[in-house]
């Protein structure tokens, strides 16, 4: 009893934690599921530090996407990495030398033009970062009718209370990431008794 005494306090945090974030998966991707939604709903890279594994799992448990397990999972570049290379053709060209041939690059673009520069430079999946959902449409059809081959993944800023906005407008995206399903996830409230 002493050794469940001792471990029970983390144990349950751990367990409150993970099942509040299934939870949030399992609701975002009943949303999906109910407009027929035919994309991928992930995970981003925001996870706790020292709970990736557990959040990550947690998430897979709720019928989500991970999107990437860790950061050798695929390349991310983000508006840093662009800048200090200068261009999106650059950073992409410098991505695929230091990867190799094996490893997907992703680039985290801010309009059409940059989504363009990134698929002209051989991206592998788009990301179209802090669109609104009136955007999408068009931007998004004209992209998968240039490379119907790259991915189109949109984020930031989607909420299980606006998810449902995107779902409506997103034919043409392959990927709907948020980091709201491990950012402030209610926690599950779990108990453990002891039987005299």
């Amino acid at each position: 009893v002493r050794n469940i005494l001792m471990g029970e306090r983390t144990a349950l945090n751990i367990i409150a934690r993970a099942c509040g974030i299934a939870t949030q998966a399992r609701i975002v991707k009943g949303l999906a599921e109910a407009v027929k939604w035919k994309g991928k709903v992930a995970a981003t890279r925001k996870t706790t530090p020292g709970f990736r594994l557990v959040e990550k799992y947690a998430i897979s448990v709720g019928g989500c996407d991970t999107h990437r397990m860790d950061l050798s999972s695929m390349v991310m570049l983000k508006d840093n990495h662009v800048w200090s290379q200068g261009s999106i053709t650059k950073a992409v060209g410098r991505a695929k030398d230091v990867a190799g041939f094996s490893v997907k690059i992703e680039v985290e673009c801010q309009s059409e033009q940059e989504a363009m520069d990134a698929i002209a430079a051989g991206a592998d999946v788009v990301m179209l970062d802090n669109f609104k959902p009136a955007q999408l449409p068009e931007v998004c059809q004209r992209l998968k009718a240039h490379a119907p081959h790259v991915l189109l993944e949109v984020s930031g800023g989607i909420t299980p209370a606006t998810v449902s906005q995107y779902f409506a407008v997103c034919d043409h995206v392959d990927i709907l990431s948020m980091g709201n399903l491990t950012q402030s996830v209610p926690h599950i409230d779990i108990s453990l008794k002891i039987n005299k």
